[in-house]
């Protein structure tokens, strides 16, 4: 549980970072930046709030909570991989947003699989 939990966190933090990198290195005026304050943090307190369910789910043990858990996460790991070519077609700083979105789809894979593991519980009690 305590991977579980710790996984998910991570992913949500290396999501609030790419949004932050992506703000850094905005293009134009209608995306979020950190000229506009108010927007930047309404975004952070959005993605913060999307990343409550799978946080909650991950202190379950049950089977088809560890199912819903991983589908939702699976949505996550969609989202990091369409940050990718995003940060190819910023003109600057694409590096360091396609650096972090490549950071964030690894850490939410292993957290999708870490969530429908299994452990063996015939062979945990034997030892």
């Amino acid at each position: 549980m305590i991977k579980r939990v710790s996984l998910v966190v991570l992913s949500m933090v290396l999501a609030v970072v790419t949004l932050l990198v992506a703000a850094q290195y905005a293009v134009g005026e209608s995306v979020v930046s950190f000229d506009q304050p108010k927007a930047l943090s309404i975004s952070v307190a959005i993605v913060v709030l999307l990343f409550l369910p799978p946080l909650f789910l991950s202190f379950f043990e049950n089977g088809v909570v560890k199912i819903i858990n991983a589908a939702y996460q699976s949505i996550i790991v969609l989202s990091f991989i369409g940050l990718i070519p995003m940060g190819f077609m910023t003109p600057n700083g694409s590096l360091l947003i396609v650096l972090t979105a490549v950071a964030g789809t690894l850490i939410s894979m292993i957290s999708t699989v870490m969530a429908v593991r299994t452990r063996n519980v015939i062979s945990s009690r034997h030892t």
